[in-house]
């Protein structure tokens, strides 16, 4: 019984790893979801400095 591609784990991006083997369609998949990413990691240092600020500011009162 063969195991279909959904049934698959796919395995996460490497930052360096080989991208050679990659298809243009993987390739702007990944991209896609690293951008995601990128956006989530912004909004998350946006919300720490946000909060980093206002207790400077209760403590500086």
């Amino acid at each position: 019984m063969a195991i279909e591609d959904d049934d698959k784990p796919r395995k996460s991006h490497e930052i360096g790893q080989d991208l050679s083997l990659l298809s243009v369609e993987e390739l702007t998949e990944r991209i896609a979801l690293l951008n995601a990413e990128a956006d989530r990691l912004k909004e998350a240092v946006t919300k720490k400095r946000a909060s980093k600020d206002a207790a400077n500011a209760f403590f500086k009162s």
